[in-house]
């Protein structure tokens, strides 16, 4: 399923150049609009989550498209797996990740499954349990849950808690390298925590590819603080480079963005306030990592507008910033993807709140962040839920609401 859309909107394409077409292909509806501009842009295909879904999540390596999303009852549903090996034309049966039904939730957009794909291609997926999810954290409180794909390729394996002392778990993501480690991140309180300036990011490490977890601690021990119903995005990079995205709350008030790096296998991290933002509310952003090239590229919201930028693969510094063009309305929820040709299509949500579904834009860019005469906007993203995009070898892109 694909729409086209070059320089113009789809709210503003007219019945004379547009062409609309929908057919349904393994749950997957599939609808076709173009509006021709340049035909020397990439397409812009939109694709809609299989099996009505929510919360897309794409990692695409070697090939195959990998996507992750939630059904159900957003109090308490279910994630689900689906793979691709002609780009998002078919899709495979969908496997459950979560061993118990109903323990996923999809309630405040940023609790629900994050994955990473590991060593041999092993697929590893992280989220924060339901209600129903047992047993309980500390004080009775939300477990972060870990499943990893069996060798068989056909089930995930049991779920598992990867939490213990701390308590008021949100926001989890995780990561994962060649080398057979796997990184399941979250924040949450301590002990002894009372308020956001007392959360902390806390991490559960694996070396055996997710068999088995060393005991969970504190990842960055800065007194940052972190936002209580904001997400985080941890990304291991092709030299095994770890990075990790969250928001503080430093004093309540200052929720800034920090990127956290580590170079000897996730033993050690170093943070860069790379965003200010105050504000005295929780503000339920996500945040977004990919691989380009040799680099890392981030992206990020910060008073109701979104940015991206790219981390120097040997400095681990952030470079020029590049925020969405003109102007928009509650921007959030920013995801990327690259081509072969070193185009970047930046996608993010607008006029999206609590319990409230919102429209996907998008804008494309070239290998030096500047802006490409291709853009657009579609309605109908579903409320609690995120958008998703990745590249096609003809340097197309698609998009997943």
């Amino acid at each position: 399923m694909c729409v086209r859309s070059d320089n113009v909107g789809l709210k503003h394409m007219s019945a004379r150049n547009a062409l609309g077409l929908a057919l349904i292909i393994c749950g997957v509806a599939l609808f076709t609009a173009s509006a021709v501009a340049d035909p020397n842009q990439p397409p812009i295909n939109l694709m809609r989550v299989p099996n009505s879904g929510i919360q897309p999540l794409i990692v695409e390596e070697d090939g195959i498209v990998h996507l992750l999303y939630f059904t159900g009852d957003p109090k308490g549903g279910d994630l689900a797996y689906v793979e691709s090996r002609n780009y998002g034309k078919t899709f495979s049966k969908p496997i459950r990740v979560n061993s118990e039904p109903g323990t996923a939730m999809a309630t405040g957009n940023i609790r629900g499954g994050q994955m990473a794909i590991g060593a041999n291609g092993r697929v590893h997926v992280a989220w924060i349990g339901s209600s129903l999810a047992q047993p309980r954290a500390a004080s009775n409180s939300a477990p972060v849950l870990y499943a990893r794909m069996a060798d068989t390729k056909d089930h995930f394996e049991a779920s598992r808690r990867v939490n213990d002392a701390s308590w008021g778990a949100d926001g989890a993501s995780i990561a994962a390298d060649l080398k057979d480690d796997v990184f399941v991140f979250w924040h949450a309180q301590a002990p002894k925590g009372k308020d956001e300036a007392d959360r902390r990011l806390w991490i559960a490490r694996s070396t055996d590819g997710g068999a088995s977890f060393a005991g969970e601690r504190v990842a960055y021990s800065e007194p940052t603080g972190v936002c209580g119903c904001c997400g985080s995005r941890a990304f291991a990079d092709a030299d095994g480079t770890v990075y990790v995205l969250f928001r503080a709350a430093t004093q309540v008030i200052h929720r800034d963005m920090y990127l956290l790096t580590s170079t000897d296998r996730g033993a050690t991290y170093h943070g860069a306030d790379i965003a200010r933002w105050d504000i005295g509310a929780c503000v339920m952003s996500s945040a977004s990592l990919i691989q380009s090239g040799k680099d890392v590229l981030a992206a990020w919201e910060s008073e109701k507008q979104v940015y991206f930028g790219r981390v120097d693969h040997a400095t681990h510094q952030l470079g020029a910033v590049t925020a969405a063009p003109d102007s928009g309305t509650n921007r959030k929820y920013p995801t990327i993807a690259t081509n072969n040709n070193g185009q970047t299509l930046f996608v993010w949500t607008e006029n999206m709140a609590w319990a409230k579904g919102g429209s996907v834009a998008w804008r494309l860019y070239d290998r030096s962040n500047h802006a490409e005469p291709v853009h657009g906007q579609a309605a109908g993203v579903p409320a609690w839920s995120l958008v998703a995009a990745f590249a096609q070898p003809d340097g197309s892109f698609t998009i997943v609401y």
